[in-house]
């Protein structure tokens, strides 16, 4: 498995655990617990495939924002 599809399949799992939204880091974190901060972008590129296929939703202070264009801390939720 490639690690894009683990990222993916990592959020996943994560957002059917929780009620509530992740962070990309967790996700990263899951993947490569000692270099997980290297998975960041591959981990919010992950979640940008996820917004594309129609799965999750990328969020800024709680409003979903447009995942091309969105700068700074974002969090993923499922779509409601």
């Amino acid at each position: 498995m490639s690690v894009d599809s683990e990222l993916e399949a990592a959020i996943e799992e994560l957002l059917a655990a929780r009620s509530g939204t992740i962070c990309p880091s967790d996700a990263a974190r899951r993947v490569s617990p000692t270099d997980w901060r290297d998975l960041m972008e591959p981990a919010r590129a992950a979640a940008r495939r996820l917004v594309a296929a129609r799965k999750v939703e990328i969020t800024q202070k709680g409003e979903v924002v447009d995942p091309a264009t969105a700068r700074g801390p974002i969090r993923i939720r499922r779509v409601r």
